[in-house]
């Protein structure tokens, strides 16, 4: 396992690069995103070493972090401040600035067809955003959610369709090339804080809430999760499906642990991860690099590392 000390910074948010598996950006707060800024940390694993090439300050607290997919030297971050900021590995300052949500920017994603490359931002102030990255106005506001948008991902198989969940304890889906959201239902009694969508099955959505459980759906017929999970003791944060095997997925917890599941085998996880001391608020699945994960917390500490459960599952020495 390769280990990464934020100092005084705490992590809410980690990303390996779509170009270069060994390229890893930390989007972190200081006083745990209450007060203070943020710093973007850019990190090289060299030879199973986490070395720290770049560092990005911002004037408020960062909160998430995507890569572009077309330029291997963009990265956008979102903030307290109610902002985006796209910035390119060679400039100390961002290259554009979004400043339209009221609030809080919790989530941004960057499209993953080719048809068109836009941002999809998610905010506390109940909106969200379609962003073309070379315009500094929004292309579109959706409207709809009741309280604190936490998240919304782009379809990776579906063009301009994208899920959005919300502290209304709503999942939604949407189209950007329509106002109205296509698909609402309620997927936990309580906030629901992540979704993402099963890399092998355009039909598959999985949500996550401060239920402490998650939750899969088919989205041609929502009335009953296909797969509940269940086990953290408190609040999931976020879940990611694994990109090299359709019924893995990892997530993390209030309750100090990341957790790697297989949902067609148990509604348990198959194994718990305890390497944290705070609360584990980022993480990520390598693309590029079968099995590894990442995952960042406000103890500070970045990891990467490939659990054992999915080396035997991808059968890797």
């Amino acid at each position: 396992m390769a280990t990464f000390l934020t100092p005084n910074r705490h992590g809410y948010s980690v990303r390996f690069s779509p170009f270069d598996g060994n390229q890893i950006a930390v989007a972190t707060s200081q006083y745990f995103g209450l007060a203070g800024g943020g710093t973007l940390f850019l990190l090289e694993n060299v030879n199973n070493q986490l070395v720290e090439k770049q560092k990005f300050q911002w004037t408020d607290g960062l909160f998430d972090v995507v890569w572009s997919e077309f330029d291997p030297n963009i990265i956008v971050t979102t903030s307290g401040d109610g902002g985006l900021q796209i910035w390119n590995t060679g400039v100390a300052t961002p290259i554009q600035t979004l400043n339209e949500h009221k609030n809080e920017v919790y989530s941004v994603d960057w499209t993953r067809t080719r048809q068109q490359q836009l941002l999809l931002s998610a905010s506390w102030d109940h909106t969200i955003k379609v962003w073309d990255p070379t315009h500094k106005s929004s292309l579109n506001t959706f409207l709809g959610h009741s309280q604190l948008v936490y998240n919304a991902m782009w379809s990776p198989h579906i063009p301009h369709s994208f899920a959005s969940v919300s502290g209304d304890g709503n999942l939604k889906l949407w189209s950007s090339l329509n106002n109205n959201s296509s698909i609402t239902f309620r997927a936990h009694d309580a906030e629901v804080l992540s979704c993402d969508w099963c890399k092998y099955d355009q039909n598959i959505i999985s949500t996550c809430g401060s239920d402490g459980l998650i939750r899969g759906w088919d989205i041609r017929n929502y009335t009953h999760p296909i797969f509940q999970l269940r086990g953290c003791d408190y609040a999931v944060r976020r879940i990611q499906f694994s990109p090299h095997a359709m019924s893995l997925l990892a997530s993390v917890s209030y309750d100090y642990t990341t957790r790697i599941w297989d949902y067609k085998k148990s509604p348990e996880a198959v194994e718990v991860i305890k390497h944290h001391s705070e609360f584990v608020y980022g993480l990520d699945w390598n693309n590029l690099k079968a099995g590894e994960l990442a995952d960042c917390g406000w103890d500070s500490l970045l990891h990467v590392f490939t659990p054992l459960s999915v080396k035997n599952v991808l059968n890797i020495i």
